[in-house]
């Protein structure tokens, strides 16, 4: 068996997971906006049910999916690099944009984390429209960054 594979195998299963989340959890916040139109008690037990999904989904399956996904891509940056010999990769245009892909859903997973609090906390602006809207941000992210892994973009 060949460690960068088993790495590799592992690390799109992780992003899998991370990528699931980082799609549904918008659509349980549009949800979860709508209910201020509807009646009591309906609109307490709808957020309370929901609430509870945003935050079983937020700690059970994104936060160790990222965690996961992200320490494996670094297992997989070390097998690629030679053990630390050689990191000329690193500077490909396409590992660059692999980079910049990563930070990008980072900060929206760190995003989607605050608006939780703000749900919680009863302070939250965003609107069901909002929350529709920007669903596909990440789907977008990952878009870019398949593409230019698995073409090597820049590569001569």
């Amino acid at each position: 068996m060949n460690l960068y594979d088993l790495a590799r195998g592992l690390h799109i299963l992780a992003v899998i997971a991370w990528m699931a989340g980082l799609l549904f959890l918008p659509r349980l916040y549009a949800y979860d906006a709508e209910q201020a139109d509807k009646p009591e008690p309906l609109r307490s037990e709808m957020r309370g049910l929901l609430r509870t999904w945003q935050r079983r989904l937020l700690k059970i399956i994104l936060n160790p999916a990222m965690i996961a996904a992200t320490v494996l891509g670094l297992w997989l940056f070390w097998i690629r690099s030679g053990d630390g010999a050689d990191w000329s990769f690193a500077h490909q245009p396409w590992m660059l944009a692999k980079i910049a892909g990563i930070l990008a859903l980072g900060a929206w997973h760190g995003y989607l984390s605050g608006e939780f609090r703000r749900i919680q906390a009863g302070t939250s602006v965003r609107t069901s429209r909002f929350w529709r809207m920007t669903n596909e941000i990440p789907f977008l992210i990952a878009i870019v960054m398949v593409l230019s892994v698995t073409l090597e973009w820049g590569t001569r």
